[in-house]
């Protein structure tokens, strides 16, 4: 039986501001039902040296940066691009000194694919600092999309996410905070194997028991298809990720969720591991009662 959903929120949406140089996407593509892209890391993107390897966690920071500072470009952009990247590891050997163009230019498909008005060649050439050629960058797209034969209309977690968030209603800042939970993982390896779908629930669960809001838990149990239960080792491993990262070298995602337009959820601290373990109890022991 369909659970029946209070009213929605009538808290305006923000607006951007000039500082802020993301902006959230207004166009609502099909949801993707499907999860066939669910990456893993194979032998074949481990051939390459301890320091490539890396070289290739450093510049996944590096899509934040180019975002950021670069482009106004949509969250949906910056996921694609992260997850090009990804399967393109999974089937193909990159050297350490390409690992800059891999970068740049599945941020161009990624574009291509989500925006209205994607920057041209010579743009990510440039923002290259000119290490590349116009022809490189070309025979990379190539590269790329034959690997990955032109199959790019890959579900990313922020779609499932806001899917997630307008089912539920939950307010603007929640959904930020779960956002900015979620963004948290593109920096990791250790989050490439996740289905999206989970980890878009996952977050936005985390966000629900930081802001005290455990009483929306069963509709987004209800809306993502996973149980509580089956959530609750990743929302472990997000809330150790949001208590021990460090922001001395990775800056770029603490930074944009500390600007007032992104309601400052970056500060929020995360909960303590013991208080987690209490809630995740009394969470697990309801649902058993409701089973």
């Amino acid at each position: 039986m369909l659970l029946p959903l209070p009213p929605q929120s009538s808290k305006p949406v923000p607006k951007k501001s000039q500082s802020s140089k993301i902006v959230p996407s207004h166009h609502d593509p099909s949801e993707k039902t499907g999860e066939n892209c669910q990456t893993k890391i194979s032998p074949s993107s481990l051939q390459e040296s301890p320091s490539s390897l890396q070289g290739a966690l450093k510049k996944r920071s590096a899509f934040e940066d180019l975002t950021n500072v670069s482009f106004e470009m949509t969250h949906e952009t910056l996921y694609l691009a992260v997850k090009l990247v990804d399967l393109y590891l999974m089937k193909a050997v990159c050297k350490k000194d390409k690992l800059q163009l891999l970068g740049a230019t599945a941020f161009m498909i990624a574009a291509k694919f989500e925006e209205h008005n994607p920057p041209c060649v010579d743009d990510f050439v440039y923002i290259c600092d000119d290490n590349y050629q116009r022809y490189e960058v070309l025979n990379m797209e190539i590269d790329i999309l034959n690997v990955l034969k032109f199959d790019i209309n890959i579900p990313v977690a922020y779609h499932f996410l806001r899917r997630y968030a307008r089912c539920i209603h939950t307010n603007m800042k929640t959904l930020t905070l779960s956002r900015y939970i979620c963004e948290m993982t593109l920096q990791e390896y250790s989050y490439v194997q996740e289905k999206a779908s989970k980890l878009a629930a996952a977050s936005l669960l985390l966000a629900l028991y930081m802001k005290k809001l455990g009483y929306w838990v069963p509709f987004l149990e209800y809306y993502s298809g996973y149980s509580i239960s089956e959530l609750h080792p990743l929302v472990r491993q997000l809330n150790k990720l949001m208590t021990f990262s460090s922001y001395d070298s990775l800056k770029a995602v603490y930074y944009k969720y500390s600007h007032p337009v992104f309601f400052e959820v970056a500060k929020i601290p995360a909960l303590d591991m013991l208080k987690l373990e209490e809630i995740l109890n009394c969470d697990c022991e309801a649902e058993g009662l409701v089973l």
